[in-house]
């Protein structure tokens, strides 16, 4: 559950059917005590209106009006009872509403008041006792209805309540949307920085960031730039040495100018494996394809001789997340040796395969054994040392791809016959 509304909602949602079970059933339990302490009282005060109007002669029979005080004891099936009856649990009076076959209900299931009484009459002293006996299922249909009342409410209520809790976490989430579309569009290259305005919450996030960025761009520049210098600081310097040791004739010339390449050939390594910016996941993407054709149109013009036919397989939405001149160092170095070992065929593909961009350079040259791998991705390692150039240039592009975090393999081309380097870079 990686998302953040997801997951506020399923809380929401939780909140809110707690709430309402919790409330239904508090509302439920008041709703019946209140209605339970209702019969019991009303019970109460009809006993004594029924003890009223009783009336009982010296030998101890009872009598009552023909209108009762309560109609409902007058009516059978009334679901209220009433009976008078002496301290032996004789029945000396009931309402005609407990006649025939209906009669005074268990206790448990009815509400009762029973109230025992001295009666004194001419005769003496008589022991009555009077009980009111009402059915509950009254009160249990009365029940049926709030509940079904409350619950349908109440789930109305839930409904409202998420709704309104949906909406103010739509509303609340819009700056979090907001930086998202702008991290996205700095992904793509529209935008350098945060532009928009966001709440003090967020603000201090946005603004740490823009910082980081700046500071992140401020440090490269510096980078690039004192690299740069230190490149054309030593330029000359070597040039001088160059030029002198070519002027001597003594033995030790060779030796001299061979620790003088060396020592130019380590200077060019440092200086490129110290400028390569590595992965940004902020960088935006470039095209490929464009890259490859310029590269090739080059490539053509510095070896006019060979006449290779340039195979251009990349794919036109093939996108590098990354520095241009890094991606210009990975292919320039390739291709170029392709051209410079390949016989007459070189071709360049891409693939997108999950997060990756894959590069393939082949040609159709010796190849590369597998042996000699971990040689010539040494700094200055060579194959052929008959072929002008420095040695440098397969141990830049694994320090290239090693900086982007990717993966580089040298293996024989199926198609062409000869070397074919793979290099997968996050896209």
């Amino acid at each position: 559950m990686n998302s953040l509304t997801l997951r506020v909602s399923l809380i929401a949602a939780l909140v809110v059917a707690v709430f309402a079970v919790v409330t239904a059933l508090a509302l439920d339990r008041a709703f019946r005590d209140s209605a339970v302490y209702a019969v019991e009282e009303r019970l109460q005060a009809q006993l004594f209106l029924l003890m009223g109007a009783a009336e009982v002669d010296p030998a101890g029979r009872v009598s009552l009006p023909e209108r009762l005080p309560e109609s409902r004891l007058m009516l059978p099936d009334s679901g209220l009872h009433a009976r008078v009856g002496d301290d032996l649990g004789r029945t000396l009076w009931r309402s005609p509403s407990a006649l025939g076959t209906y009669g005074l209900q268990p206790d448990d299931r009815a509400f009762v008041a029973r109230m025992t009484v001295d009666w004194e009459t001419p005769g003496g002293v008589v022991p009555l006792t009077f009980t009111l006996s009402e059915d509950r299922s009254g009160l249990e249909a009365q029940l049926r209805t709030y509940r079904r009342s409350l619950w349908g409410w109440l789930a109305v209520l839930a409904v409202l309540l998420l709704a309104a809790q949906s909406l103010a976490l739509y509303l609340g989430l819009i700056p979090l949307r907001r930086v998202a579309r702008e991290l996205r569009a700095m992904e793509q290259g529209e935008q350098s920085a945060l532009t928009g305005r966001y709440p003090v919450e967020l603000k201090a996030l946005t603004d740490n960031l823009n910082d980081l960025l700046r500071q992140e761009r401020a440090q490269l520049a510096r980078y690039r730039d004192g690299l740069a210098d230190l490149a054309h600081s030593l330029k000359t310097p070597l040039a001088v040495l160059r030029g002198s040791l070519e002027s001597r004739h003594d033995e030790d010339r060779r030796h001299d100018l061979e620790q003088l390449e060396r020592m130019d050939r380590i200077v060019a390594y440092q200086l490129q494996r110290a400028a390569t910016a590595g992965h940004r996941a902020l960088a935006a993407p470039m095209a490929v394809a464009s890259l490859v054709q310029r590269l090739g149109r080059t490539l053509d013009k510095v070896y006019p001789d060979k006449g290779v036919v340039f195979f251009d397989d990349v794919s036109a939405d093939s996108r590098f997340r990354g520095n241009e001149g890094d991606l210009m160092e990975l292919l320039g170095n390739l291709m170029d040796n392709a051209w410079k070992y390949g016989r007459s065929r070189v071709r360049v593909s891409s693939a997108t395969e999950g997060r990756w961009l894959v590069l393939r350079v082949e040609d159709d040259g010796p190849g590369i054994p597998a042996d000699q791998v971990p040689a010539i991705l040494a700094r200055g390692g060579r194959l052929d040392e008959g072929v002008p150039g420095q040695g440098i240039g397969l141990a830049v592009v694994n320090e290239i791809v090693s900086a982007y975090e990717g993966r580089l393999t040298i293996g024989t081309s199926e198609a062409l016959g000869g070397a074919r380097v793979e290099i997968r870079l996050p896209g």
